[in-house]
């Protein structure tokens, strides 16, 4: 699958055709350029930061707003097939609050935001959960540890620099087993689980969704991902691509994913991963050895079931 890493490193693939409550604003963000010293350093997080304060600037933000509308309802739809409440809840990378505006008072008693774009925080999206809105790095958090009963993350690890570093701190900011979903587009999706154990957490559950949307080019495609705060900040980005390989590239790929009405097919696939760190109260496997049936006498009654329906 063809994947132009030339013209933006994003978590997307092409497809194939076919009342409010209070709200708080605090700053803990890094200064400019600031890097972690054990970091990766492939992203500008400081013109990730920009990218996203312009793309909240725009008048009409919520135009580009579809795809984390969707991805949030959906980890919001987690939160609640889990069968408890949580009263203190963390999100990291909130933009303008696409998890929150899903969930309940009922479900989570307060809520802590997070995110590197002020202008996101400012025009966040009403809640009737108590919010504060933090301006922090997520490679930066400032919380001490076992403070937050349930952690999410949406749409926005996937510019972090050291993933493995920043799921180590969603362990140590989680208390009495809480619940992390998110998504990591440049890990291959076989890794996630071990990532997520190695950070501490238990009860591992990965899965993932794709999400197709037709644009009615790859130029349209484009003005939607900067819309979205989702332009290329790699160091290594090029600075310039002229119009006749931009022109080449939208030919290319309107050839090889046009649907039949015209337009180009983009595949956004959507890493969820879900762990619980440990607590007392979770059930734990029995002891080596604990079992009062062997598998010989389990044979047994599987060939004693099957005699009875036949008799019957």
């Amino acid at each position: 699958m063809m994947r132009p890493v030339g013209l933006w490193r994003l978590w997307w693939r092409p497809g194939t055709s076919g009342s409010a409550g209070c709200r708080k604003v605090a700053s803990v963000a890094p200064p400019p350029g600031s890097t972690l010293p054990r970091a990766l350093n492939i992203f500008d997080r400081d013109l990730k930061r920009k990218q996203k304060n312009w793309a909240a600037r725009q008048p009409e933000p919520m135009k580009f707003d579809y795809l984390k509308e969707e991805v949030g309802s959906r980890i919001a739809d987690r939160v609640y097939d889990i069968a408890r409440d949580f009263p203190l809840a963390l999100d990291i990378g909130s933009g303008r609050g696409y998890i929150a505006q899903h969930l309940n008072k009922e479900t989570v008693g307060k809520f802590f935001q997070t995110d590197i774009a002020e202008n996101a925080l400012k025009n966040s999206l009403e809640t009737d959960i108590p919010s504060v809105s933090v301006l922090a790095d997520e490679e930066f958090l400032p919380f001490r540890e076992n403070t937050f009963d349930l952690v999410v993350s949406s749409l926005s690890l996937h510019w972090v620099n050291d993933l493995p570093r920043a799921l180590e701190q969603l362990a140590e900011t989680e208390r009495e087993g809480g619940f992390s979903p998110h998504i990591s587009p440049f890990t291959a999706v076989n890794d996630l689980g071990h990532l997520l154990g190695k950070a501490g957490f238990n009860t591992l559950t990965v899965d993932t969704d794709e999400i197709q949307v037709n644009y009615p080019g790859m130029f349209e495609l484009m003005e939607d991902l900067q819309g979205m705060g989702e332009s290329n900040c790699s160091w290594n980005r090029k600075a310039l691509l002229h119009r006749d390989t931009m022109l080449a590239a939208a030919a290319v790929y309107r050839e090889m994913y046009r649907n039949e009405d015209g337009s180009v097919p983009a595949t956004y696939q959507i890493y969820h991963m879900i762990g619980w760190k440990y607590h007392d109260s979770q059930a734990r496997p029995a002891e080596r050895g604990s079992a009062t049936v062997s598998f010989g006498e389990l044979g047994k009654l599987n060939n004693l079931m099957s005699q009875g329906k036949k008799s019957q």
